[in-house]
């Protein structure tokens, strides 16, 4: 990231690596405060890898908070797609989806009982359910977020199932991610790619949400004032 050699990162160039991560644009924006400590919109080595180590912690349904950084994590993973490396793993597309056939059913059946239209179910008929399982408001508001992956403000019946599967872990007292893992994508948004140079077609689970991102990288992070956004 840092090209020049220069010991420092801006906020454009960092805020264009750090999505690669597949976080959410408010979780990348929180990282960045907690990493940018003067708030200068300039990161240090140091401060470079403070935010690696939050974007690790919040890829595996840790806290973002800096009492995180000592916890032990598995390192942050990156989706590159000029990377021939990462180009040649197991497309996302072959990953079985996680929602099983017996529970897609059941969850069917709740998303038929509230009156979808045109096959979509707006928040407001989304939210009773969610509330309905008294999990805290910000955990519903994640799986919200990780479930309506076309970013469009419904459901549709395979996103619900998303939503439904993550209730259902989340109960079960298992961390709701913070972004959606390639086996929790239903095969219905699995977008193929084009990558020059490389196979065919690479179905890529960060392409769809990258293109669906309303703000601009540097405007979320230099943002210092969680409560205008």
């Amino acid at each position: 990231v840092d090209s020049a050699n220069a010991g420092r990162v801006l906020a454009s160039d960092a805020a264009v690596f750090l999505k690669k991560s597949g976080l959410t644009d408010l979780v990348l924006g929180k990282i960045w405060d907690l990493a940018d400590t003067d708030g200068k919109g300039i990161l240090n080595k140091q401060e470079f890898f403070v935010a690696l180590r939050l974007v690790a912690c919040a890829q595996n349904g840790l806290d973002v908070s800096l009492n995180s950084l000592n916890l032990p994590v598995p390192p942050p993973r990156f989706t590159d797609t000029s990377s021939p490396l990462l180009l040649s793993g197991t497309a996302s597309s072959d990953v079985p989806w996680a929602v099983k056939l017996e529970d897609k059913a059941k969850y069917d059946a709740i998303f038929d009982s509230l009156n979808p239209v045109n096959g979509l179910l707006s928040g407001d008929k989304v939210k009773p359910v969610l509330l309905n399982s008294k999990l805290p408001v910000d955990i519903l508001g994640r799986v919200w977020e990780l479930s309506d992956i076309d970013r469009d403000g419904m459901l549709d019946r395979d996103e619900f199932a998303v939503a439904m599967f993550l209730v259902y872990c989340a109960l079960e007292k298992e961390p709701v991610p913070m972004s959606l893992p390639a086996a929790l994508v239903p095969p219905s948004k699995r977008k193929p790619i084009n990558v020059p140079g490389a196979m065919p077609l690479i179905p890529s689970s960060t392409s769809t949400k990258e293109s669906h991102q309303s703000l601009p990288p540097v405007g979320i992070l230099a943002a210092k004032t969680p409560l205008t956004q």
